[in-house]
């Protein structure tokens, strides 16, 4: 969709909530919003999409009650914020949006969490992405490289990249936007999205992206929506294999989940950010025990958190389930670096072509 499209619907969708208002009071209502009840036990699997959505709970916010009429009045700011913002062209953080609204004396936020929520809200309720409303979050994009060639509208004009010859070691920074960008062509066998920088850094010094023909991105950790936007698009655009390759423990599978299937936060646009089709690289807790890597024990939280994702509807496969209590069995942890005890190329040398090879990928 064009820009100008894009900003005249988001105008449309935005007002539109603050219409319905009015035509609720105007009927002697009182004013009101249901959205879906954002929790785990609200998360079903899509079998079209193959995505983990909201399901059938809703909630209903009315103005009948003060924190309600507190909500929706901070929307209704919010909403004359973002109006104002697209009209003039302009775009702010999601940082930036709580501060401003420290102006609002009878609206303002107690904490960056509830504006967050907020405009989750207006996602949910408009069907559009927060993009569209000129906002973006304050952290940097991740990074990638690779042999992938893209196009980026900027303020500058169009410009064409090579993610690979034309860019630093460092790769080419995802932008917050990704719909600026178009997908040209490729000669990609697969992409891996790698959570450490470290472990990034390696593979490109070792030369993996050319002698396996690979794209590399950095996912620094959990994924930006812009990242795993991406990813969604390459795989759903090129159909070229999404790999994951985290550190082994239970909040790098999580990192995992919201890459395939898709997080709570972000449900109610699963179909657009989830790659389905991603597969899980490691590092597993069988490969802790196979390579006998350097590992550290589980803390009393990872412990939780393992056996929490035994109940996560996520990872309801007889491999995770395997893996899982393999880990509790062996009370180990350990990170992608960890590698490095059998010599700074075994990774990319040993390991990743291993690996890749058993699940098909090369």
């Amino acid at each position: 969709m064009a820009k100008a499209d894009l900003d005249a619907s988001a105008l449309t969708r935005l007002l539109g909530i603050a219409g319905k208002w009015y035509d609720q009071i105007v009927a002697g209502e009182v004013p009101s919003i249901v959205l879906p009840t954002r929790t785990k036990r609200n998360i079903e699997y899509d079998d079209t999409t193959e995505v983990w959505k909201y399901g059938d709970r809703e909630s209903i916010r009315t103005a009948g009650t003060a924190k309600s009429a507190l909500h929706l009045l901070r929307m209704a700011f919010v909403i004359g914020f973002l109006k104002q913002q697209i009209n003039e062209n302009r775009s702010s953080t999601l940082r930036e949006l709580y501060y401003i609204s420290e102006g609002w004396r009878r609206a303002k936020f107690g904490a960056q969490d509830e504006s967050n929520l907020l405009i989750e809200d207006l996602e949910i309720l408009t069907d559009l992405q927060r993009e569209a409303f000129h906002l973006r979050p304050e952290e940097d994009g991740a990074t990638i490289f690779g042999p992938i060639r893209i196009r980026e509208s900027t303020r500058r004009g169009v410009r064409e990249i090579h993610c690979r010859d034309d860019v630093g070691e460092a790769g080419y920074q995802i932008p917050t936007n990704t719909e600026n960008l178009d997908l040209l062509d490729h000669d990609a066998r697969m992409v891996v999205a790698v959570e450490t920088g470290g472990m990034y850094a390696r593979l490109i010094e070792n030369g993996f992206d050319e002698e396996y023909s690979a794209v590399l991105v950095h996912l620094k950790g959990q994924p930006a929506r812009s990242t795993r936007r991406l990813l969604h698009r390459i795989n759903d655009q090129f159909q070229v294999p999404i790999v994951v390759f985290t550190d082994g423990d239970p909040w790098s599978y999580r990192i995992f989940a919201s890459v395939a299937y898709g997080a709570i936060k972000s449900a109610h646009i699963s179909e657009i950010l989830a790659t389905p089709r991603a597969q899980f690289v490691g590092v597993q807790p069988s490969d802790i025990r196979d390579y006998d890597l350097p590992s550290d024990h589980l803390t009393e939280r990872d412990v939780a958190a393992l056996n929490a994702e035994l109940a996560d509807p996520r990872f309801a496969s007889e491999y995770w389930h395997d893996q899982i209590k393999l880990q509790l069995q062996m009370n180990l942890k350990s990170e992608q670096q960890a590698f490095a005890a059998r010599g700074l190329d075994f990774v990319t040398r040993e390991y990743l072509p291993a690996r890749l090879s058993a699940m098909g990928v090369i």
